[in-house]
């Protein structure tokens, strides 16, 4: 680790856990189709408009016992977790990418894939907005990128027309609409090779990890794709480049 480039990474772990507050609000509000802008953060039993010093990213959280201040109802752990979480994931970006304008468009593509996990893991849906703002994103990463736009235009079809095929074969009852439009926006952000790596590193997390939900919390067979997915695109983001090529030095010399 470059020593001199500590407070940059001091600086993206704040921001990444003041962004993360922000990413519970999407994930509590959107789902319900309620506005994550113009209303103020409340508590959901009593009603209580949370003042500045209420919102500090998990110091709050930790402060008051994880209880409202004025009813002392629970609050989730999911908020302090969901903050450190895109906190600590922002820094991992800058370490494995460098500090460039692409680890700052991974960063929000790290929000994104969190909120929609969640969301997704609770209602099997992944919001159309979430997938939009990744689509967004990977129209910006082609503009620094636009000497290989070739690479993630076709990574927009890659693993997304095959999905669909799936999708319209077996009447949704194999994978969701979500999950076809989620592997088009980031292929379009990582481009074919990547976004190929994304599927299988995402189907291997999801086989895995559900057996062994199902083994030890009696899970329903039934698992939400996105969360793993999510996994795979991240994982491919940062190393995916690395680990494609290791494999063809192996296997093609």
């Amino acid at each position: 680790m470059n020593l001199e480039l500590i407070p940059i990474y001091i600086i993206v772990l704040l921001y990444g856990l003041v962004v993360g507050s922000f990413l519970n609000v999407c994930i509590l509000r959107i789902p319900k189709q309620e506005t994550i802008v113009t209303e103020r953060s409340h508590c959901m039993s009593c009603g209580y408009q949370l003042q500045w010093y209420d919102m500090i990213p998990v110091a709050s959280w930790l402060a008051l016992g994880g209880r409202c201040r004025k009813c002392k109802a629970r609050i989730s752990a999911q908020y302090p977790i969901v903050e450190a979480a895109n906190g600590i994931l922002y820094v991992v970006v800058f370490l494995a990418n460098g500090v460039n304008l692409t680890s700052v468009v991974y960063c929000f593509l790290v929000s994104a894939l969190i909120v929609l996990s969640v969301i997704d893991f609770r209602t099997y849906e992944i919001p159309f907005g979430i997938n939009v703002f990744i689509l967004m994103l990977g129209l910006i990463h082609i503009v620094l990128d636009y000497h290989n736009w070739a690479e993630y235009v076709i990574g927009l079809f890659a693993i997304s027309i095959p999905l669909e095929l799936i999708l319209l074969i077996s009447k949704g009852r194999a994978i969701g609409g979500g999950d076809v439009k989620l592997m088009a926006a980031a292929g379009l952000l990582l481009g074919w090779k990547n976004i190929v790596l994304a599927m299988i590193l995402g189907s291997i997390l999801g086989s895995v990890i559900h057996t062994i939900r199902m083994k030890v919390s009696h899970a329903e067979h039934v698992l939400a794709l996105g969360p793993y997915l999510a996994m795979g695109i991240f994982l491919a983001a940062l190393w995916g480049d690395k680990w494609i090529s290791m494999y063809l030095q192996l296997f093609l010399g």
